[in-house]
């Protein structure tokens, strides 16, 4: 194993996010504050926080958003040695809208954008070197061709390293076809060791809104662990020997879901690298997501392992050192 080699390794677009200083809907807003958001690099640094080496791979833009997204993943700790700059193609933007209800939305302009353009020639086979996880959401093969290529293409690689599959559907409806996200997805799921699926993403993929059956049709397809997450409610594992629901970690108001599914995913991948079993790793990813849900943006309620253990009550006191 390389000395500095990633325990994890996430590949996927990361944007500037405009994060709203005011509720209401966004075409009466004015004054946002940047920050940066994307699914696969919210786990790197979510993973990164908890004290583990984490990669987070992509294209950005040759433009001033580029160089802002690549900075500040880096700066929170996160390998970014395999992010490349495209001087043809734009960094991609989003706008989050909240609304004094909790609820909200958010606005992509990502189209044409550089990770877009993703391709398997981008990744050199040393990127999988000595890596436990790779991770990898549903947003990235709906992005182009290129990138759907690029997932697959991934998925083999790891399977021949030796390196365990994450995979988050993260259905993004915007961007494709519901038929299209099934062709796609669920083979890739089939193919992982781990899916992170949500009901809603059951409902869509598989026709049901059980956790049972939803992690059983997973199974059915090749997946190894399936861990459906239920919101306040926590989780459903099945890892082949039994179903076993997790419970929540309740908190007294939702300021931002946003997010919460990127912490989730990165706590249960945390706790797998720790060695935890599947219930236990559910239960630090359960913590991880409601802190995720306490502050606005997208990685800003990621926790430390001690602000971890702090908010489950003395529940995870073996911080790594």
């Amino acid at each position: 194993m390389p000395a500095d080699a990633p325990e994890a390794v996430t590949v996927g677009e990361t944007m500037v996010l405009m994060n709203p200083e005011e509720t209401g809907p966004l075409q009466y807003v004015s004054s946002f504050g940047k920050r940066v958001g994307g699914a696969e690099s919210n786990v790197a640094v979510g993973l990164a926080r908890l004290g583990h080496d984490a990669a987070w791979a992509s294209r950005l833009g040759d433009d001033p958003h580029g160089r802002y997204v690549r900075d500040t993943v880096r700066g929170a700790g996160v390998d970014t040695r395999w992010v490349t700059f495209d001087p043809d193609a734009p960094t991609g933007v989003m706008f989050k809208e909240r609304r004094a209800t909790g609820e909200g939305g958010v606005f992509y302009y990502r189209h044409g954008s550089a990770a877009s353009r993703l391709e398997p020639a981008d990744l050199p086979d040393e990127l999988l070197d000595g890596a436990t996880y790779l991770h990898l959401t549903g947003i990235t093969p709906a992005l182009s061709s290129s990138c759907r290529d690029l997932c697959f293409d991934l998925v083999e690689r790891a399977a021949d390293a030796g390196v365990h599959v994450s995979f988050d559907p993260n259905l993004r409806f915007t961007l494709w076809s519901v038929e299209e996200m099934r062709e796609t997805l669920l083979p890739l799921a089939g193919s992982a060791d781990v899916v992170l699926p949500g009901v809603e993403e059951g409902e869509v993929l598989l026709g049901t809104d059980d956790p049972e059956e939803i992690a059983r049709g997973f199974r059915e397809r090749g997946a190894g662990e399936v861990v459906v997450k239920l919101g306040a409610e926590g989780a459903y594992v099945d890892a082949g020997d039994g179903g076993e629901r997790v419970p929540g970690v309740p908190v007294e108001r939702v300021v931002d879901p946003v997010g919460a599914g990127d912490g989730f995913a990165a706590g249960y991948l945390s706790g797998r690298l720790d060695g935890r079993d599947p219930v236990a790793a559910a239960e630090r990813a359960n913590g991880v997501g409601a802190l995720a849900t306490q502050v606005t943006g997208d990685v800003e309620g990621l926790p430390t392992r001690e602000e971890l253990a702090a908010f489950l009550d003395g529940g995870e006191r073996d911080v790594r050192r």
